[in-house]
C-alpha cells in the first residue's frame, strides 16, 4: 500500500491552525495531536460541495451521523450500535464534562489514570468533581488500584482507550475486569475512545460497550477528529447501550446537539462512509513512521527509552537519562517543540510526547535536532 504524502514544510507553515501558528518559524512543531497529512479526498469533496452551495448554516438534527457511525463501528470492530442511542456533542471534552456534571456532585471524586491526556485534569473540576488518581502500572491499568479506588464509591471513572500518551490499547481481559469492578461498586465508566480508529497493526481495539455487562455501567465517546484530522470542525458522539445510561444523555442541556459544527457533521459522515480506504492508508503510513522513529532513536538518541505505541501517532519518550526537563532542552537548543511530560501528571517527569504523524523528512530533521541538542548532556 502506498504511503500518504505530506506537503513540504513551507506549505505546512501556511496553515493557520494552532500547531503551525503557536511557535516561531524556526521551530519544528511536534507537540499537539494534529497530523500533517492532507484531508481524505471524500472529506475534501463534502466540504467543497457545501461551500459551493453556501451550505454553512446550523447542523440539521438528522440521523445521518448516527447511521454513519453505526455502519463504521459494525464493520470495523463488530460493535453493534443502535443509531437511536447516539448523541452528538461538540467534541469529546464537552461530552465528558457534560456527563460528569450529571454524575458528580460538587467535590465528588472522579478516577483517572495518569499519565493521561492533560485536559482530564481540567474536565473533572470544571464539572465540579475532584480528581482521584490511580496511575498506570508499567503502562497498564492498575487493576488492584482501581479496585481500591472504586471501593470508595467515586462518582465516575474516566477511561482513556486507547490511552494517550502511552499509546496502549487496553485488552479485552483488562476491560472485562474494569467492568466487573465498576459493576460491583456501582461506578459509571465514561470511556474516551477518540483514538480508536488509530489502532496500528499488531493491536486490536475493544470498544468498552462490547464487553459483557458494560452496557449497564458505561458510555463511550468517539469522534473522527483524531483519525481524520478534523478537530477544528467540532463534532463528536456519545454512545449508550442501556436505558439507565441513556438516561444520562437525556439530562444533558437541551441545546447540546445544536452546538456541534455543521461542517463537522458533513465531514464525519464522509469519513465514516467513504473515508475508510484513506484511513487504512494512514495506518500503514503511521506504522512506517513508528518503525522509522524506532530506528532514529536507536541510532541518534540511544539514551531515550520508549515503548512503540499500539495506537495513535504519539510517542511517549523517557528522556530522564538526558535531562530533568527535556522539553525545554529540545526546544531551546534544538528548536523542536514537544509536549512536556509533567502536563500528563507527575508520572510524566523526564518525559516528552512527540507527534510522528508527519513526513519522514520532518521526523528525521526533528530527531537530528534533538540529538544535537543533547551534546554535553
Amino acid at each position: 500500500m502506498d504511503l500518504l504524502p505530506v506537503a513540504p514544510i513551507e506549505t505546512l507553515r501556511q496553515r493557520r491552525s494552532a500547531k503551525w501558528r503557536f511557535h516561531p518559524s524556526d521551530v519544528l512543531p511536534l507537540p499537539v495531536a494534529e497530523m500533517d497529512f492532507d484531508l481524505a479526498p471524500p472529506i475534501q469533496a463534502a466540504l467543497r460541495s457545501a461551500i459551493e452551495r453556501s451550505d454553512t448554516g446550523y447542523p440539521a438534527p438528522v440521523p445521518t451521523l448516527s447511521d454513519a457511525l453505526a455502519g463504521f463501528a459494525g464493520e470495523r470492530w463488530g460493535w453493534e450500535i443502535d443509531p437511536a442511542s447516539v448523541t452528538a456533542v461538540a467534541d469529546v471534552g464537552v461530552g465528558v464534562v457534560e456527563l460528569l456534571r450529571v454524575l458528580a456532585r460538587p467535590g465528588d471524586p472522579v478516577v483517572i489514570c495518569p499519565p493521561v491526556y492533560p485536559p482530564f485534569f481540567d474536565w473533572v473540576p470544571e464539572a465540579g468533581g475532584r480528581v482521584h488518581e490511580v496511575p498506570l502500572a508499567d503502562g497498564r491499568l492498575d487493576l488492584p488500584g482501581l479496585e481500591r479506588a472504586f471501593a470508595t464509591h467515586p462518582a465516575a471513572f474516566v477511561l482513556c482507550n486507547p490511552h494517550n500518551p502511552v499509546g496502549r490499547v487496553h485488552t479485552r481481559d483488562e476491560l472485562t475486569e474494569v467492568v466487573r469492578l465498576a459493576t460491583a461498586h456501582g461506578v459509571p465508566i465514561v470511556s474516551d475512545e477518540i483514538h480508536a480508529p488509530l489502532v496500528l497493526p499488531g493491536a486490536t481495539f475493544t470498544p468498552i460497550l462490547t464487553v459483557p455487562g458494560a452496557a449497564a455501567v458505561a458510555v463511550s465517546l468517539v469522534s473522527t477528529s483524531k483519525a481524520w484530522n478534523l478537530a477544528g470542525l467540532k463534532c463528536a458522539t456519545i454512545v449508550t447501550a442501556s436505558p439507565q445510561m441513556a438516561a444520562l444523555t437525556d439530562r444533558l442541556p437541551p441545546d447540546t446537539p445544536w452546538r456541534i459544527g455543521h461542517f463537522g457533521v458533513l465531514a464525519s459522515v464522509a469519513a465514516y462512509t467513504e473515508g475508510v480506504p484513506w484511513l487504512d492508508q494512514l495506518l500503514a503510513t503511521l506504522d512506517a513512521r513508528r518503525a522509522l522513529l524506532g530506528r532514529l532513536l536507536a541510532k541518534r538518541l540511544p539514551m531515550v527509552s520508549w515503548r512503540p505505541p499500539d495506537a495513535t501517532f504519539l510517542a511517549w519518550l523517557d528522556c530522564s537519562a538526558i535531562s530533568a526537563a527535556p522539553r525545554d532542552l529540545f526546544f531551546e537548543k534544538g528548536r523542536v517543540a514537544l509536549e512536556p511530560g509533567p502536563r500528563f501528571g507527575a508520572q510524566g517527569s523526564g518525559h516528552v510526547r512527540l507527534n510522528f504523524g508527519t513526513s519522514a523528512e520532518i521526523l528525521e530533521a526533528a530527531i537530528d535536532r534533538m540529538a544535537r541538542a543533547t551534546n554535553g548532556h
